[in-house]
């Protein structure tokens, strides 16, 4: 196919030629893959610039997505990529291969470090989904601070630069330009933008950003970040969120708030509420709202059928309509499965190429491992959350691969199955409010110790 970019595409790739460190902060369907690709093509065989590039990705966006956009344009074809993948064995195989591009997924950045040390090879580094470098004490975040002085170019892209606030900036942006624009460390960062939140004695729980700290930021890494929001560039279809309340009978009820009682008493009893442990409980609840929980030895217990039979109306009324289904944890796709056995996983790329054939009716993913990259708009309109995740990033992510460009239906309906007066209703708030993961996590579970006047 021939690419012929957009004025918006063709202002993205020449931001990347233009700065050597950059990022692309591009919404969903802007295609960030295809300019990035580009770009590379035109360093490599016009300016001659660039000889070896790094891509670092989500698994599936490493192995999948590069490999389909190199292969969908006439102009990149002549690119040779190698996905860095699987066993070492077959990992250090793949860095011998002669390519231009070397794709791996984020969780291997580590070890690709160890691997090279001093001789990093990569004079070109893409970041692919930047918002996973988000946290300064990650392990592939030190990993790639260590080798930046020896990269000659670097690019981040995402569409979520700031999936829990602010805060999440300064790996990023440190990544791209070591310190420049918003300081040389996390602590300068912060004492800049931001004042101490919540608070125990000493310990700060998180902090807020000062007034018009977002507007000073933004203007700090405006010359280098490029933002663009899908809605500004192409048409879409209307996205609708229909939530459905499903109702425990009096006795399934009151098997949840003895539970959560207990399990808060237990808490409280136990251990300092902190993040790990608050995490733990709410892992519970929000188990148990699905419908099993698991016990210490991981044995599932069912505990109710109320959201399989709310899927099941909800794939009876969609008359055959394709319809991609989010689930939490393995008991949740286990139960789906063995209620619908004309469900199937997508886990393959084959399963994908299915999907976007309308050959699958009820397709079952996890929002983690198809929450970036993937085009899933040609198959279907209809996403189910089975359960919800507290992470706005994969929420929006997920929703995405089917309200995209592309998709030809009149709109993307997005279901939510929500277990009344349970933690899923703490969850679906949370989104709606767009806070973020932990705080309101936090939040949450400081809801329920009032409850019960703890």
């Amino acid at each position: 196919m021939i690419y012929e970019p957009y004025v918006y595409q063709q202002f993205g790739m020449d931001h990347v030629l233009d700065n050597k460190f950059c990022g692309l902060l591009l919404e969903m369907s802007l295609g960030k893959t295809v300019i990035t690709l580009s770009a590379i093509e035109h360093l490599m065989n016009k300016e001659l610039e660039v000889e070896k590039v790094l891509v670092i990705a989500p698994k599936r966006v490493a192995e999948i997505v590069w490999m389909d956009e190199q292969q969908k344009w006439d102009h990149l074809h002549h690119l040779k990529l190698s996905v860095v993948a699987g066993s070492e064995k077959q990992r250090l195989a793949a860095l011998k291969k002669k390519a231009d591009i070397y794709l791996i997924g984020r969780d291997n950045v580590a070890w690709l470090v160890r691997h090279y040390m001093t001789k990093f090879p990569f004079d070109m580094v893409v970041i692919d989904e930047s918002s996973s470098f988000k946290s300064p004490k990650a392990i592939r975040f030190k990993a790639l601070r260590m080798v930046r002085p020896r990269i000659s170019r670097l690019v981040i892209l995402t569409g979520t630069p700031a999936p829990n606030g602010l805060m999440d900036l300064w790996p990023q942006m440190y990544l791209v330009d070591q310190g420049e624009r918003l300081g040389k460390h996390i602590g300068d960062y912060r004492a800049e933008y931001f004042k101490p939140g919540k608070r125990n004695a000493q310990v700060v729980f998180n902090y807020e950003p000062t007034k018009n700290a977002e507007e000073r930021i933004y203007k700090r890494i405006s010359d280098v970040c490029v933002s663009m929001k899908t809605r500004d560039y192409i048409q879409i279809p209307e996205m609708k969120v229909n939530d459905i309340k499903v109702v425990l009978d009096s006795a399934e009820q009151q098997k949840y708030d003895d539970f959560e009682r207990d399990q808060i008493l237990k808490l409280i009893d136990d251990h300092e509420i902190s993040a790990l442990n608050a995490a733990a409980l709410t892992t519970k609840l929000l188990q148990y709202a699905n419908g099993a929980i698991y016990d210490e030895n991981r044995l599932v217990h069912e505990v109710h059928t109320r959201k399989l039979d709310a899927l099941e109306e909800l794939i009876e009324a969609a008359q055959h309509k394709p319809m991609l289904v989010a689930y939490s944890y393995k008991h949740d796709i286990d139960r789906i499965l063995r209620r619908f056995k004309f469900a199937r996983e997508l886990k393959t790329k084959e399963d994908i190429e299915k999907w976007n054939k309308k050959q699958i009716e009820v397709a079952v993913v996890h929002p983690a491992s198809m929450g970036h990259g993937l085009n899933l708009q040609s198959g279907g309109s209809i996403v189910t959350w089975f359960g919800l995740t507290w992470s706005l990033e994969l929420y929006d992510q997920l929703n995405a691969r089917v309200h995209r460009q592309g998709q030809t239906d009149d709109f993307v309906l997005i279901n939510r199955i929500i277990c009344s007066k349970t933690m899923d209703q703490d969850v679906t708030s949370a989104i709606q409010r767009k806070a973020k993961g932990q705080n309101a996590l936090m939040e949450a579970i400081k809801a329920r110790i009032r409850k019960y006047n703890l």
